[in-house]
């Protein structure tokens, strides 16, 4: 199969994940989809996490009742920090025959001669690069290829629409009583609301 992975933290995952998912999906000729939750957020996330456990709840309620759409606990079930080539070692040795792609922003594209073991992941996976502006496909060749020549083969860009929803925004709305329908899926808008979340 072919499969995409969106990492994040997913605190909560709210519309512009699932557009970037299916978006992927659908261009990248891509069979499904996983959202791939982290065990412990990056420092500029960290505000307000509810825990993995609910993090991983809510991304397993914003895709449910969509077949393209999964959640793998990849990340979510190795506590401490995650570096995307032990994270991929860890899918090939479980599924080897399984073809990967690591969905990512063009920012986070030009930066990958800094990852841990750039090489090794191109060696794993396909990059899947959601074009946006600001970055453009040229910028992100032109960075790669003079840091990691013949990167480009492993990199696929997808158009994603501009959606100005973060979840910095959904956690404040909570915060402050305003409501979040249309910003996050149905059920996870009940799932922030029954937990008690960010509030």
């Amino acid at each position: 199969m072919r499969i995409g992975l969106l990492g994040g933290t997913f605190n909560p995952p709210h519309v512009a994940h699932l557009v970037c998912a299916q978006e992927a999906w659908a261009q990248l000729g891509l069979d499904r989809v996983l959202l791939l939750p982290v065990h412990t957020p990056p420092h500029k996330e960290a505000d307000g996490d509810p825990g993995v456990a609910h993090r991983v709840a809510l991304c397993e309620a914003a895709v449910a009742g969509d077949e393209r759409l999964g959640v793998s606990r990849a990340e979510a079930d190795v506590p401490g920090r995650s570096y995307t080539v032990d994270t991929l070692n860890r899918l090939h040795e479980a599924r080897p025959e399984d073809q990967l792609t690591f969905i990512v922003g063009g920012d986070m594209a030009a930066s990958l001669p800094e990852w841990r073991e750039p090489e090794a992941i191109l060696d794993l996976c396909t990059i899947g690069v959601a074009a946006r502006e600001g970055v453009g496909s040229e910028q992100v060749l032109r960075r790669l290829d003079s840091e990691l020549p013949g990167a480009a083969v492993r990199i696929q860009f997808f158009d994603m629409p501009r959606i100005d929803i973060s979840s910095t925004l959904v956690r404040r709305r909570v915060a402050t009583g305003q409501p979040v329908r249309y910003l996050v899926p149905d059920a996870v808008a009940g799932y922030i609301q029954r937990e008690g979340l960010y509030t």
